[in-house]
């Protein structure tokens, strides 16, 4: 891509995203070059916006909407078609790709996060049978307070979520990204190896306390159940919605020096720097039933009950506003993609697309009849989905360019 052509752009989301895409390496020879990997990135993240779910159908938006692409950059040989760009982005490196996925996020959003959740989602259909590879796992972050993806790291094969959670942090640290940071993730990574590496990234962690790790369990249920009542502080919540009412009982404990003290035993999980346990007691009554369930976390930041609720709370998120919208919103659980690094490069085009999605304005508001009635003063605004902001960038170029974060001239 030319440096003028770079330079001639607004300041913007756009800009920034395609000078990322300019340090990630052409696996191509260059003078059979027709079509520059910049333009082939952005047109693949514009389809992915524009509720596109696989190349054929990201080659065939391209072609219908080569004037609004142009509008960004050249394409002068046009678009490639579906196969072509399959096979070129099975090539990309996808190590290259997520790092620049990481750094657009940070220089995009330089804000630190203060909550950061980690967790595993498999793309179901992704696996081969035909090889026997299995199907693509990463490791996400999420943003749980801005809602934005942060970075991703693929589980080798035959591999746990715990080797590709240290790579994931080590490169959210690069430039103190996570300082200050509490860092949740579900119990596979409760161990003193994961929990060193935040706290060396200048985070805090908050790790989930489950089954696999039964003495440590039991010792933080004995602590809970006969300790004295003023040593834990306590907070309650309750939430109504989806038929459900939940209630939850957060309590805390500061007191934790004897989880390093010198009489443990060899062997015993020491995760470095614990400042406090958490129980979450959760009661949810259903239409037709109630359940109840018990949770413990251990933490290196000595949090307050109110902020160990909102941490504990705001690591779900991940599920419901990362996971779930991949798979409903992105069908990501349905795409077919199985061959050299197509599953992974794609997996990292639709965090690209999610996150510019959902920072996205809503749609202006059109021009209101005189005889329709305005809206009360103090009205919220209406929110407009995520599928409905796809469908509109695909309807409407003036809006895709919002979305890509252009302001109007």
């Amino acid at each position: 891509m030319s440096l003028a052509i770079l330079e001639s752009l607004p300041p913007s989301r756009l800009k920034a995203l395609l000078a990322h895409f300019a340090e990630i390496e052409d696996p191509r020879e260059p003078w059979r070059v027709a079509h520059p990997l910049p333009e082939v990135l952005l047109l693949v993240v514009c389809g992915t916006i524009c509720d596109c779910e696989d190349y054929d159908l990201i080659a065939a938006w391209g072609e219908a909407h080569l004037p609004v692409l142009r509008r960004y950059l050249p394409y002068h040989h046009g678009v490639p078609g579906g196969r072509w760009l399959t096979l070129l982005m099975n090539r990309i490196d996808p190590g290259l790709f997520a790092q620049a996925f990481t750094d657009w996020v940070r220089a995009t959003w330089p804000e630190r996060p203060d909550f950061v959740a980690i967790d595993g989602k498999t793309s179901r259909r992704s696996h081969d049978r035909a090889t026997g590879a299995p199907p693509l796992h990463l490791v996400s972050a999420f943003a749980t307070t801005a809602r934005l993806v942060l970075g991703q790291e693929a589980v080798p094969d035959k591999a746990s979520e715990t080797t590709a959670i240290p790579a994931l942090i080590a490169r959210l640290s690069e430039r103190d990204g996570l300082k200050g940071a509490l860092v949740s993730i579900d119990a596979v990574a409760t161990n003193p190896s994961i929990a060193a590496t935040i706290t060396a990234a200048g985070a805090d962690y908050l790790l989930a306390v489950k089954a696999n790790q039964p003495t440590l369990r039991a010792e933080i249920e004995s602590l809970f159940e006969t300790g004295l009542s003023d040593e834990v502080e306590t907070v309650t919540e309750h939430d109504k919605g989806h038929g459900r009412i939940e209630e939850r009982r957060v309590g805390v404990v500061r007191q934790v020096d004897w989880l390093d003290g010198p009489r443990r035993f060899p062997g015993e999980t020491r995760l470095p720097g614990a400042a406090c346990l958490v129980r979450v007691q959760a009661r949810t009554e259903l239409k037709d039933r109630c359940r109840t369930e018990t949770r413990y976390y251990v933490s290196s930041a000595a949090l307050t009950a109110a902020r160990a609720a909102d941490a504990v709370r705001g690591h779900w998120a991940i599920e419901n506003s990362l996971h779930w919208v991949l798979d409903v919103v992105f069908a990501d659980d349905q795409s077919r993609l199985r061959k050299g690094h197509g599953a992974h490069t794609m997996a990292v085009v639709r965090h690209f697309a999610l996150n510019l999605v959902r920072t996205a304005p809503p749609r202006p508001e059109p021009k209101r009849s005189p005889l329709k009635r305005a809206p009360r003063p103090g009205a919220p605004p209406k929110t407009i989905s995520l599928k409905l902001r796809r469908k509109m960038a695909a309807w409407d170029p003036n809006y895709l360019q919002a979305v890509l974060g252009i302001n109007p001239r």
